[in-house]
């Protein structure tokens, strides 16, 4: 069962100019074979499916709250890409002999299917705008070797968010990648913990995976200032209570304390998304829709 917060987990700068080339590139970071939508789905069937799960309940309890956490990744790389799209196109000409679409086809503008099937918004595909694939799940049943996927498979997104980094200098698309990074840096070690309770090699050794350290990310620095490379959290009010089983000791790069904290980050509001008329987004004239909403919410 899940619940549902409606906030993001952490806040994203307003008012930015639009950015369609950097919407298209984070695209690879939501439904890339190394995206967010693929480390939901990998640990979301493993825990569904994992067989024998009161006997081995922290192996367990680690892959179903990751999988929570990793819901938020989703929703919070999708802002980012939509707050990128906010006006790329002339949301406010409705007049369609007057072209309001045309910026569709400039140069910066690398994904069109954002903005002429989906009205501005993510699209559930990688930055060449294939479509994300069930075959990016990979689920034995069998638990060490789940667990070493799940490990290649933090490694692999932690170095397509460093890469997409590199791409562009946008503040709301590196300030979610610089949160990614801290918070994969997390489920990457975790898994190794993991890794190193079922098996006795000394996985963390081999972190981090790039070697690259968090630290010389400027946006990695206020998260990590906040001990959040060191937190895992539950992400339940009450349940998942085991993770310090394997999430325990000192973290491999700094020596600090690891903890696990009940519930869920704070969190920040949602990302602000202009109506775009011109797309027919989000239906017919939007001060309409504002107003049938005002008078439902009278009816409460």
């Amino acid at each position: 069962m899940f619940m549902r917060i409606d906030k993001l987990q952490i806040e994203l700068p307003k008012n930015v100019e639009p950015d369609p080339a950097a919407a298209a590139a984070i695209q690879e970071l939501l439904g890339g074979r190394f995206g967010e939508m693929s480390t939901l789905n990998n640990y979301m069937f493993q825990s569904f499916n994992m067989r024998g799960r009161d006997k081995i309940r922290p192996f367990y309890e680690l892959v179903a709250s990751i999988t929570a956490e990793e819901f938020g990744h989703v929703e919070l790389v999708s802002a980012t890409i939509n707050l990128l799209l906010n006006n790329a196109t002339d949301g406010k000409e409705t007049n369609p002999n007057k072209a309001p679409l045309s910026s569709a086809l400039e140069p910066d503008v690398k994904n069109l299917h954002q903005l002429l099937i989906n009205g501005n918004s993510a699209r559930a595909a990688d930055a060449m705008d294939m479509p994300w694939t069930g075959n990016n799940v990979f689920n034995s049943g069998d638990i060490v070797l789940d667990t070493l996927h799940n490990f290649f498979l933090e490694s692999g997104a932690r170095a397509h968010k460093m890469r997409c980094y590199e791409t562009t200098t946008n503040p709301v698309a590196r300030r979610m990648m610089g949160y990614l990074v801290v918070r994969g840096g997390v489920h990457q070690a975790a898994y190794a913990k993991a890794l190193e309770e079922l098996t006795g090699v000394s996985v963390t050794k081999m972190l981090p995976i790039p070697q690259i350290s968090n630290k010389l990310f400027d946006e990695t620095r206020e998260f990590e200032e906040m001990g959040l490379h060191r937190v895992l959290y539950q992400f339940s009010p009450e349940d998942y209570k085991n993770l310090g089983a394997i999430w325990h000791g000192e973290h491999y790069e700094d020596g600090l304390p690891l903890e696990v904290r009940e519930g869920t980050p704070e969190g920040g509001p949602l990302a602000d998304l202009t109506e775009a008329p011109s797309s027919g987004v989000p239906g017919f004239a939007p001060e309409e829709l504002a107003e049938l909403s005002q008078r439902l919410m009278k009816n409460l």
